[in-house]
């Protein structure tokens, strides 16, 4: 069994909208919290601000640890071709604040772009799983 270890964070603003970056790869492209797989060694809140940064454009104040979600995807329906083993998520969520920056677009990354969006009208995005796990977690 594979393992991948992941941070993410939960980004709301003054009016209530959710900060949400557009995951490309895979079988189908779909809206994600901010956030990815850890580096080698490093810390996951190091790996949480890294990654809002590279997706958004925003650098984050991290806040309370929401929780930690954890998923096995049978080999059969991961999206890394050719695997043929069972793969463990274990996602580390945290709610998170912006202290600077400026929303832009990651080029050449696993988003293609980033955007805020009124937690009303989350349900009727092509989102992944972990977007509803996150908005859970963060009592939204």
């Amino acid at each position: 069994m594979d393992l991948r270890v992941a941070a993410y964070a939960v980004i709301v603003d003054d009016e209530g909208r959710v900060l949400l970056a557009h995951w490309n790869e895979g079988r189908r492209a779909a809206w994600t919290l901010p956030g990815g797989g850890l580096e080698p060694g490093e810390d996951p809140a190091d790996a949480a601000r890294r990654e809002v940064l590279e997706e958004t454009g925003f650098h984050v104040e991290l806040g309370d640890l929401l929780g930690i979600h954890s998923r096995v995807i049978p080999a059969r329906q991961r999206i890394t071709p050719g695997a043929d083993a069972p793969l463990h998520t274990l996602r580390i969520l945290y709610r998170a604040r912006i202290t600077g920056g400026r929303l832009r677009n990651e080029v050449g990354g696993s988003t293609d772009r980033a955007g805020w969006f009124p937690v009303a009208e989350i349900a009727d995005l092509q989102h992944v799983q972990l977007v509803d796990i996150g908005l859970e977690m963060a009592g939204l």
